[in-house]
């Protein structure tokens, strides 16, 4: 290996932080929602500036957030969960019938129900996945089917209305501490709460190992069928507390509650830089991709954009997170390959015997490096 990788960087620790801020995914993705912001509250200062402005710009996107969160940890692991819209949309309907058929029921007791029931989806979803060897694009399409048919099947032409909930449970709609909605700051905290699990744990990190390199990850002994599974159970909890929230914000749940949005929680995890490859990206970075295509949704009208044009938007913005990861792991691909060449031609790094070089195989996730022969 050469020295300019073993040698320490020279710049200080505030410059290494500066160029990693400036090469940041989350921080771009930041940086458009502001300007967006900015550019449609100066063509319409009730944008932001009116009576539900500022609210609805934090409340609207809470939905989306934790959907967004939960499929962030399933695309880690390099794959993904298409049923969330359909979960949500069933675990909204078990919400809205337990108030009906149980009436005396606590809210913090429905609430778990719709986690429980999320998860439950989850596990399904994970142990076909993890355990049938199927590609979990197939595995989830097939199950946001069926969970969606169930869905249809339960509800009929069933609606439930604000009168069937209780007014408590309405008011977490649209209730707000210090100006700042509850259900944002729900959202914010389970988006706190995740991101601490994915950056600090074993258990997080390990996803990341499994979603870099499955095969590597298998041979290093980590359990990855029960990380997929774990993974997949997040996701499906997430969606189920997100069908809680959209009872709560709507006050009334129909057959079409969630219909469409599996694809808009993927394209705000896709958006805010979770590589879709898996093994890469941040659920901060899923939360500003979410806040951004709900504010691309609001703003685009404000300012005169056709519905053609804001998905047209949306989709570009997609096609092009997707197009910038594989340059920049083409390029880190690159840049690899040279600096092991570039040490294999010096000497670096070679037996002392004429055999072969140690190279690292898995990341330690203790932090301490491993190598092994080839």
């Amino acid at each position: 290996m050469s020295d300019a990788l073993l040698r320490p960087s020279d710049d200080s620790t505030a410059m290494r932080l500066l160029k990693g801020l400036l090469r940041s995914r989350e921080l771009a993705v930041a940086a458009v929602l502001v300007l967006l912001v900015v550019i449609t509250t100066l063509n319409n200062n009730a944008f932001l500036f009116g009576a539900t402005g500022w609210r609805d710009l934090l409340l609207t996107p809470s939905m989306l957030v934790l959907l967004a969160v939960g499929q962030t940890a399933v695309i880690i692991t390099r794959n993904v969960d298409l049923s969330v819209g359909s979960t949500m949309g069933l675990t909204a309907y078990l919400t809205g019938r337990l108030f009906i058929d149980q009436p005396g029921l606590p809210i913090i007791v429905v609430v778990l129900c719709g986690v429980l029931m999320g998860a439950a989806l989850g596990v399904i979803n994970g142990v076909l996945v993890a355990w049938g060897r199927v590609p979990a694009l197939v595995i989830t399409l097939g199950t946001m089917y069926i969970y969606r048919g169930a869905f249809l099947t339960w509800a009929g032409s069933d609606r439930i209305n604000a009168g069937d909930m209780p007014r408590a449970f309405r008011d977490l709609g649209t209730a707000s501490i210090l100006g700042i909605p509850v259900l944002t700051i729900v959202a914010v905290g389970v988006l706190a709460l995740v991101g601490y699990y994915l950056r600090t744990a074993r258990a997080g990190r390990e996803l990341y190992a499994i979603g870099s390199d499955p095969e590597a990850a298998k041979l290093y002994g980590l359990k990855v069928s029960r990380r997929i599974i774990s993974a997949f159970v997040l996701s499906g909890a997430l969606a189920g507390l997100a069908g809680v929230v959209s009872a709560a914000r709507f006050g009334t749940v129909s057959s079409s509650v969630g219909t469409g949005i599996e694809f808009q929680a993927v394209g705000a995890a896709v958006i805010g830089g979770v590589a879709i490859f898996g093994g890469s990206g941040t659920v901060w970075g899923a939360a500003l991709g979410a806040f951004l295509l709900v504010t691309i949704n609001r703003a685009l009208p404000v300012l005169g954009i056709s519905d053609f044009w804001q998905q047209a938007v949306v989709g570009a913005l997609i096609v092009g997170a997707i197009t910038l990861d594989r340059v920049l792991v083409n390029r880190q691909e690159r840049a690899l390959a040279a600096a092991r060449d570039h040490g294999s031609g010096s000497g670096a790094g070679a037996d002392p015997g004429g055999g072969p070089a140690l190279t690292p195989v898995v990341p330690d996730l203790t932090g301490e490096s491993e190598e092994v022969v080839r």
